[in-house]
């Protein structure tokens, strides 16, 4: 009987948990998105306008939840403010604005740098050595539920959604693409068969490749040869701000991305 109780306590938390967290978001449903907020959004995320009404409804929904429960610091003398908890959490949320479930649930905080950041990092060498390089970055997603962004970067990344860059679509589709255990340019799939993602992505990565070698021209930054996880986030920023471009050069690509994502960006002609 004793043995048995640290089972039940461990199921009462958890029932506990699940009965807030429903109180927690049928309150954030209830209250109005805030003015200031959404004059944030008008002014400075210009895709926000190209929404239809039921995306921006859903979209200001999942911004409340993310806003709710991340929390945002502020590094080398940034201070936080509504702007930029707004205008991060509405792109990292557009990328969720149909496909329901949880807002990023790995993830507790997001660490703003006013401009590209430096760090030192391990670098193995061809013949098995180790070296440290210095690195000036623009973002990074980490595996403990931490998020580094440039905040100089992110303004310019929504400012101009048509350039293919964009550090918040980049480091939160690598979120998405851990969620299924593993950082590898294959997320946890639901309406895509795993068969033919692994078909279209690992073709289209091959194909990217030699182009970048060739020097002909790329719809995506080759920074999408680095590895699958970076072709996924490339592709992910490709997908949102070139569409067009994209579906024409790369359509079985595009297609992947749209069923995942359950969105098809054409439609926010900017």
């Amino acid at each position: 009987m004793i043995a048995l109780l640290p089972i039940a306590i461990v199921l009462l938390v958890f029932v506990l948990y699940v009965l807030f967290t429903r109180w927690r978001d049928s309150r954030l449903r209830s209250q109005p998105f805030p003015d200031d907020w959404l004059a944030t959004l008008e002014a400075g995320m210009p895709v926000y306008r190209a929404l239809q009404q039921d995306e921006r409804d859903r979209l200001c929904q999942l911004i409340k939840r993310f806003i709710a429960d991340k929390e945002f610091y502020g590094c080398g003398g940034l201070t936080i403010t509504d702007e930029i908890r707004v205008i991060i959490a509405a792109q990292a949320c557009l990328l969720l604005i149909n496909r329901g479930g949880h807002v990023y649930p790995r993830l507790t905080s997001i660490l703003v740098y006013p401009s590209a950041f430096r760090v030192t990092k391990e670098q193995h060498q061809a013949d098995g050595t180790v070296s440290s390089g210095h690195h000036n970055l623009l973002g990074e997603s980490w595996d403990n539920g931490r998020i580094i962004l440039s905040w100089d970067d992110v303004e310019k990344g929504v400012g101009d959604f048509t350039d293919g860059h964009n550090v918040v679509l980049h480091e939160f589709a690598h979120q998405l693409d851990a969620e299924s255990g593993s950082t590898n340019g294959a997320p946890a799939l639901r309406s895509n068969g795993y068969q033919s993602w692994a078909k279209v992505f690992s073709e289209n990565f091959e194909s990217l490749k030699l182009r970048s070698l060739r020097g002909q021209s790329t719809v995506m930054d080759e920074y999408g040869t680095t590895n699958p996880a970076e072709f996924f986030a490339v592709a992910t920023e490709t997908f949102l701000e070139k569409p067009h471009q994209l579906y024409q050069v790369r359509p079985e690509l595009f297609e992947e991305l749209s069923r995942y994502y359950q969105i098809d960006p054409r439609k926010w002609s900017l």
